[in-house]
């Protein structure tokens, strides 16, 4: 993993840990292919409902502050939120 992606993984977990009760089972694990990052994100029992929002919204923000963040750095970033 290079650094700029490093970089968006650390930003997903440190955004998720701030919105989730139990912030220590907050993981994100990333993987490279070409010009795309995709970042897995997976959090404790309980706090699924935290990360995704009503109606998805918190989830979508996510999204786009890591595919901004992505843009930055020529590539392209796809954030799957596991329960």
């Amino acid at each position: 993993m290079n650094n700029s992606n490093q970089t968006v993984q650390e930003l997903v977990e440190f955004v998720a840990r701030k919105l989730v009760d139990t912030p220590d089972d907050v993981r994100v694990t990333s993987t490279d292919h070409q010009k795309t990052v995709y970042l897995e994100l997976k959090v404790g029992s309980g706090d699924l409902g935290k990360i995704i929002g009503k109606e998805g919204r918190t989830a979508k923000a996510l999204r786009h502050i890591v595919s901004a963040a992505a843009m930055k750095t020529g590539k392209r970033a796809i954030l799957e939120i596991l329960d």
